[in-house]
């Protein structure tokens, strides 16, 4: 049975019987289940993709850079990257603000902590972690400056906790540096740490294809975790909320994507999306960018063909700075929140969302919930309640899922606009 499959079946089956196993969510056979099999079963599979996600962006990163400028591209590729970015990301968020404010999904909505399917100990836990994160969120300025890392091991230790963009930009630093280092000898014909780094990378993606094998298992306990832990039930109340949601993220597939592939790319987006099936669900399953990002390159290079220094880069920086979901989630939540508690947003307010969302979606960490915190900063500068974070936490997790998936599409998308457009 070919991968796909499996892992479609491993999804499938994880949720029906993650569901039916959440009426018994207390039964001990249940709960040991989930603590001694499933859960270490997910965490492994996570960890070993976790573990491989800072050298294997470093080297990527800093060969992409060093490949690009030799070519004299590098400057080319990352405006074409950021242009892309900027043009997606917006739409995502417009569809997004225009699909609350047609359906209204919150409207009529009674916010009753007790109805969702966290006890209150935990909700309260989840809402101090995201309302402590969000507050101690730094100026603009700030945090431009702290791009530039004093301490480059430093910044690799915090890579995961959201310090992404420093460790970014120390690679993308060295790989220009590389290229200037050998071009200024002429006699050198290639630098010994561009090998080191490329069986860095090489060893990286061997992890990757163990990783693979035990996937299908992976995906199944994850699901199971998630389907027993929430049920079903949780989208009764926030139906409209998690449609919009959803919907929203699939106009963004098939409205946005799917035109720039057949307009700018000159690729069948079928064919495309078809080719990235793999990505698509591991991205749903795990529900981080940067567990995704080794499949995302390695489908990049062997399926979809791209080249393999713009793949390296584009991808390894869409990541963590193309983010369409996320933003066009940030977008959703904030204006049904609104909604919620009766805070009418003028035009203006709600533009000014539109521009922190965009802005948001690039450097939001691309790990589960990472967006949490941005949402509250948010939902702050226009004075919706903080409380309302409680009433989606239920359906996050889905969400999530469902966003990080976009977010995967769109690295992708854009991997093959740049690559095409460097062929012209």
């Amino acid at each position: 049975m070919k991968s796909p499959f499996k892992l479609f079946i491993a999804l499938f089956l994880g949720m029906i019987l993650g569901s039916i196993a959440h009426q018994f969510q207390e039964n001990v056979l249940i709960e040991g289940l989930i603590t001694y099999a499933f859960q270490p079963m997910g965490q492994i599979f996570l960890r070993i993709l976790f573990m491989i996600v800072v050298p294997m962006i470093f080297s990527g990163l800093a060969l992409g850079v060093y490949e690009l400028a030799k070519n004299q591209g590098v400057g080319k590729v990352a405006k074409q990257t950021l242009f892309y970015t900027i043009i997606a990301s917006t739409c995502s968020v417009l569809i997004g603000v225009v699909l609350v404010n047609v359906i209204r999904p919150g409207e009529g909505l009674n916010f009753n902590p007790s109805e969702i399917s966290l006890s209150a100990e935990k909700q309260n836990e989840q809402l101090h972690k995201i309302s402590t994160q969000s507050s101690s969120a730094k100026p603009v300025m700030q945090s431009l400056i702290e791009i530039i890392p004093k301490n480059p091991l430093d910044a690799a230790v915090k890579a995961l906790d959201g310090e992404m963009l420093a460790l970014m930009f120390c690679a993308l630093l060295f790989g220009i540096a590389f290229y200037l280092f050998e071009k200024s000898d002429p006699k050198r014909s290639s630098l010994v740490i561009i090998s080191i780094f490329e069986e860095i990378f090489g060893g990286c993606m061997k992890i990757v294809h163990f990783a693979m094998s035990l996937a299908p298992y992976a995906v199944f306990a994850l699901t199971f975790q998630t389907a027993t832990k929430f049920g079903l039930e949780i989208f009764q109340n926030l139906f409209l909320y998690v449609t919009v949601v959803v919907v929203g993220l699939l106009l963004q597939q098939f409205i946005v994507y799917a035109p720039l592939l057949k307009l700018v790319a000159r690729r069948s987006p079928w064919e495309f999306f078809n080719t990235c099936r793999d990505v698509y669900l591991y991205a749903f399953s795990t529900s981080s960018s940067n567990a995704t990002l080794p499949k995302s390159i390695e489908v990049a290079e062997n399926q979809l063909k791209l080249n393999p220094a713009i793949s390296k880069f584009v991808l390894t920086v869409g990541a963590t700075a193309n983010q369409n979901g996320t933003a066009l989630f940030e977008g959703v939540t904030v204006l049904f929140l609104a909604q919620v508690f009766g805070v009418d947003l003028s035009l203006t307010q709600q533009f000014h969302v539109v521009i922190m969302c965009i802005v948001a979606g690039i450097g939001t960490a691309g790990v589960p919930g990472g967006s949490l915190p941005l949402v509250m900063i948010i939902m702050n500068s226009v004075g919706v309640p903080a409380e309302g974070m409680a009433l989606i936490l239920g359906v996050d997790r889905f969400l999530d899922m469902c966003r990080t998936t976009l977010n995967v599409s769109g690295d992708l998308v854009i991997a093959a606009l740049v690559d095409d457009k460097r062929r012209d």
